[in-house]
């Protein structure tokens, strides 16, 4: 089995609603998200011979998934009170709201999901919410 791992970045702010801890408090992270996709055989076209897949078309992949999240506040929906949510928006705050607690766990699964959706052989997905701290969701 061949294995090919991409990795990108992107930095915004969140905070965990209900957590008893700084992790409740509004804090920011560059988090690195890598995935991990897999093929048994390697393509024998003349573009991509010889390779799993092009690193190219799968970092594009990535940095166009990651995108809406960078320079982001990412909010759990329903875990702010809707004149708070106005208040950001007048004052000119791009957020982005989740249907998931903005865990690095949950970021692993999501990100995952969504390179499955676009048709990847995604085998594995690493967050990592500080340059040592990660969260995978493997297969």
């Amino acid at each position: 089995m061949y294995q090919l791992t991409i990795e990108e970045s992107f930095d915004s702010a969140h905070f965990l609603a209900g957590y008893r801890g700084k992790c409740g408090n509004i804090h920011g992270h560059r988090w690195r998200v890598c995935i991990t996709v897999a093929a048994e055989q390697l393509k024998e076209d003349a573009q991509e011979r010889g390779m799993c897949m092009d690193f190219s078309v799968l970092k594009n992949e990535l940095r166009e998934i990651i995108e809406k999240y960078d320079h982001n506040f990412l909010i759990e929906q329903g875990s702010l009170k809707k004149q708070t949510m106005t208040a950001l928006t007048e004052e000119g705050f791009t957020f982005l709201e989740l249907s998931f607690r903005p865990t690095a766990e949950n970021f692993a699964k999501h990100f995952y999901e969504l390179f499955k959706q676009r048709g990847y052989p995604v085998v594995e997905a690493k967050v990592y919410e500080t340059p040592n701290n990660c969260a995978s969701y493997i297969t």
